[in-house]
């Protein structure tokens, strides 16, 4: 009965950190590292997380989190990155903004700024984004998708393709190993690569569990990002990488 309540609970602190590891959770319980690796081991087999050095991460793979779960996870990291980010973007700019928890974030921080352009396809930073009435907000067309607020497709993408931003700000749902930027949706990723392309710089916002976590589709690779806005260490190969790619890596 004890071990299937401190699973749970392990659980939900993955969902809310986005990573637990053993010597932190054999602390937290007063139980042995042992026990805490029997524990994880045993949620693995269930698909509930998934092992990594030194602890486990919520899984992924093929589907991505519940947006409200993610919106969660690593709020005060998000929330440093959001402000670095929005402290690079100057007052009277044209700025586009894709769907995500870390995008939004930077929204947020972003309601100081005084006369920018925002062309978004997310419906929740438009709604956050409208409390400044220096601002001029346009919101993109496209299938709605509900789970998220998103707007995606290829009369998205069209509309974007109007449009030559000073900024875009872009999260995505991992970043593996190659520096490789990575979604769950096709639809979501046409949208990003035409911003990209229609924008002289790019930036991307991505918590140092971006690292930690896959998915199937490419969106770019950092080398064809100006910034990225993190809040870890990098592994070695990959800030080797974007030190010869000539992509700054801002760490909060």
């Amino acid at each position: 009965m004890a071990a299937n309540f401190r699973q749970k609970e392990i659980v939900e602190l993955a969902r809310k950190e986005g990573k637990v590891t053993v010597d932190g959770l054999a602390d937290f319980y007063d139980v042995t590292v042992q026990t805490i690796r029997r524990d994880l081991s045993e949620l693995a087999e269930k698909g509930r997380l998934e092992r990594v050095h030194g602890g486990a991460v919520v899984p992924s793979g093929v589907v991505n989190l519940v947006y409200d779960e993610r919106r969660r996870m690593n709020e005060d990291g998000k929330k440093a990155i959001a402000v670095a980010c929005a402290a690079a973007i100057s007052n009277g700019a044209s700025v586009f903004m894709n769907i995500g928890t870390s995008t939004e974030a930077v929204a947020h921080e972003l309601l100081d700024h005084e006369n920018l352009l925002v062309v978004t396809n997310n419906l929740n930073i438009a709604n956050t984004l409208a409390a400044n009435h220096s601002f001029e907000i346009i919101l993109t067309g496209g299938v709605l998708r509900r789970a998220d607020g998103g707007l995606v497709g290829g009369l998205t993408a069209e509309m974007v393709r109007q449009f030559k931003f000073d900024f875009s700000v872009l999260g995505c749902s991992a970043i593996d190993e190659d520096g490789d930027l990575l979604d769950f949706d096709g639809q979501e990723v046409l949208v990003s690569k035409t911003a990209i392309q229609r924008s002289r710089n790019v930036m991307v916002v991505a918590d140092h569990l971006k690292l930690q976590r896959k998915a199937p589709l490419t969106i770019c690779s950092l080398s064809d990002v100006g910034v990225w806005f993190t809040d870890g260490a990098l592994p070695e190969k990959l800030a080797g990488d974007c030190q010869r790619w000539g992509t700054q890596v801002v760490k909060v």
